[in-house]
Parts: structure tokens; sequence; C-alpha cells
């Protein structure tokens, strides 16, 4: 069931003159690894501080925010924030320290945004920081201030992903389903529930007893038992999403179960599906789900069910594990423009996705590498990032960064 909607369409008339020129050859580009004498460890993000100082803050999952040197062969890296005796794992494949986002007021307040894993009861922890008053470089771990804990029942789909708008200024934050397989919580496609939702916080403002306000125009504020700080839905475990700023497309690579991994563009109380859908397909283990559960009247969809389905697809002859980016916007690579990149943790495929959307559909998607053996690629890759000159940096899941540069 596809549809574009209001703000989609909008967007269209903006989008036209900012994409490349459609041509049937791939890009050439490479993979340069940079900080070849750093030690790093699960990074999983990496962010520009919004200061004008062009610090580069690597996020491990392990738990440490390490500021990179401007030296990209040097051998050491200071450590900004060590959050391992503040969080807990049950299992570190999925939990541990999981986004960052800098206030974009950051040069004025020092506010900083982190998701981690707590237990006791097993949680998602938002939470806000700020840096020492006598050393930029270093983070104020008493300045902790709780802002919302998702309450987990298992250890894997947290997410954890979170962005400011770049218009409106609010904190988005991803959050997966709750883990185990087939959504068996069935908390998706539940509004009083946090999980598998994208959630849109004021992160300057109060409602009632809340540490931050819910935006006004926020889907779901006037509707009755819903969670009002929910943006959209219907999400299985979101792993890299962003907003391009030339065109306030919001792109979100949500990752799959048995068949297909999925990239989306977010809509203002959208409903992606899961686990009605697993992508564009119907999802087998819906049912034998729900019997199991004793709940089979709960099987068919409601008849007045409206889902947005990907813009985006790929099965497992390309991968199992997607992993989104960012809509590209550097200089070096002038093909690029407008293409949101994304790859695939497992095999190391990595893709730009070119967008059209006044047709409401993909023009192309290039591929950026592709390793001849998937068992070895070049990039495993758990973030895509642009730098602070917009180019491209990916994160790969052993240990290492690469940037995207032009190719012979």
């Amino acid at each position: 069931m596809k549809f574009l909607s209001p703000v989609t369409l909008f967007a269209a008339l903006f989008i036209t003159a900012l994409m490349p020129a459609k041509s049937a050859e791939a890009p050439k580009v490479k993979l340069e690894k940079l900080y070849g004498g750093l030690t790093i460890e699960r990074p999983i993000s990496l962010q520009i501080a919004p200061d004008g100082s062009g610090r580069r803050f690597l996020v491990e999952q392990t738990g440490k925010i390490k500021i990179l040197p401007a030296d990209e062969a040097a051998t050491e890296a200071k450590v900004f924030f060590d959050l391992t005796p503040l969080m807990a794992v049950e299992k570190d494949f999925e939990e541990g320290l999981l986004g960052l986002a800098f206030h974009p007021k950051f040069k004025e307040n020092g506010r900083f945004y982190l998701t981690f894993s707590r237990q006791g009861p097993k949680r998602l922890v938002l939470a806000e920081y700020s840096v020492s008053k006598s050393d930029p470089d270093t983070a104020e771990p008493s300045t902790e201030r709780v802002l919302l804990e998702v309450q987990e029942p298992e250890w894997n789909h947290n997410s954890g992903n979170l962005f400011f708008g770049p218009k409106d200024g609010m904190l988005y934050l991803c959050c997966g389903d709750g883990g185990l397989k087939n959504g068996v919580h069935l908390l998706s496609q539940k509004l009083t529930s946090w999980c598998g939702k994208v959630l849109r916080l004021d992160v300057d403002a109060r409602s009632g007893s809340r540490q931050y306000g819910i935006p006004s125009d926020n889907p779901f504020v006037d509707t009755a038992n819903a969670a009002p700080e929910i943006w959209a839905y219907g999400l299985r475990n979101p792993w890299g999403a962003a907003i391009d700023p030339a065109t306030g497309l919001f792109y979100l690579a949500d990752v799959g179960q048995d068949l297909y991994e999925e990239i989306n563009l977010i809509e203002k109380g959208g409903n992606y599906g899961w686990n009605y859908q697993e992508a564009t397909h119907s999802f087998p283990g819906r049912e034998p789900l729900l019997a199991a559960l004793g709940q089979q009247k709960q099987v068919a969809p409601p008849a007045d069910l409206v889902l947005i389905d990907p813009i985006h697809e790929y099965n497992r002859v390309d991968g199992l594990s997607i992993t989104g980016g960012y809509v590209y916007r550097g200089k070096a690579i002038p093909a690029l423009q407008g293409c949101f990149l994304y790859g695939d943790w497992r095999f190391g495929n990595l893709w730009a996705l070119q967008y059209d959307a006044v047709a409401g559909k993909v023009a192309a998607n290039h591929v950026i590498d592709k390793p001849s053996d998937p068992a070895n690629p070049t990039v495993q890759p758990t973030g895509i990032y642009p730098d602070e000159n917009g180019e491209a940096l990916f994160l790969d899941w052993r240990g290492a960064i690469f940037r995207l540069v032009p190719g012979a």
C-alpha cells in the first residue's frame, strides 16, 4: 500500500534540482582507511560537535566516547566520556552505548544526549549531560538528567539512534520493538508503547512532570491512551536514520527478520507495517505467533489499517542486516549528491540510493562496494556519517573507520 503524503510532495518540488543526473554507471569511488594507528572498539556513531571546532566524536558501543585527533595518522585519542560505570548490559551484541546527539546550541549550553542500556529492569535510557566547565574536551558525569526510559522486554532490538531535526530542532529517538523474534511482544502497533516507534521530543521544554516537552504538532497528542511522544510507528529495529536538510525527507533503515531489509521515508503519524508486514510482504510468522498466543482473532489486520511501504528493500541474496546512513551532500563525489548511503552489516555490501520524490520511486541504487568474499568484507558497517565537510565516513564493527573518496 503506497502513497505520497503532502509533506513528501512538497519536498519533491525542491529535490529535483538537487538530484544527480541519472546514470546507468555507478560512481567510481573507493574506501580509504583512516586512523589505522588507533585502537577502536565496536564503533557505532560519529558526530561532529556543532560549535565550529570541527571535533569528531566517536561513540564505541562498549561505553566510551573518544575525540578523534585531527591527525588521522595519530596513535592516541582523548576519552571525552567513559560511560561504562553508568550503564549495564546483559548481552553486549545489541546493548550498550547506542547513540549520541549534540544540542543544536551546544556551543552555548554544552549539552548533549546519549542512549544506553541499564538493567533491573531492562531499559533503554535517554539522558542529558553537559561538558566540563573547565575542559571542553571532557564530559561531566554528575550532570546526568534522565529524560525517559524505554522498558525493554529483551536484550535485542533496542535501536537507540537519535538526532536533532535540522529545521524544527526537536530530538528524534528511534526505538526497536523490544526484541526476540516475530515481534512476539506485539508492541510496534500499540500506541500505548514506545517500542517500535520514532519518538519526537522538545528537550528545551517541560510537559507536566516529564523531563521534556511534548511538541504540540506531534500526531497523537489528542489520541486517547496513545503515548504523545510518538511520531511514527510499526518499526522493527531502526538502525540508521537521518533527515536530509536540503529536502526535509526523513530516511530510516529498518532491520528485517527472515527475508527482507528495508528503507523507509518516515512521515508524521505513519505506520510502517511491522509485524503485519516485513518490507512490502505479508509477514508469514504472524499467524503462527498469534495462534501460539491464543489470539487467532487478531491475525487479520483492521479494515481501516493504512500501512506505508518502504521505498526500497533487498533480500537475503544481498545481506542480512541493514545499516542506514545519511544523504550525501559533500563535494568530493558530485555523482553521489542527494543519494542516501547505506550498507549491510553482515555481507558488507554498500550502496547509494537515489530517490526520485516526484515519481515516488527509486531512480537508481548504485553499488559502492561489493566484496568478492562476503565472509571477509572491506567494511562491516555499523554507521555511516558525514565528517565536518559532509564527506562520508564508514564505521566498521571490527574496529576501523573508512572515508569514501573518488576512485580511478
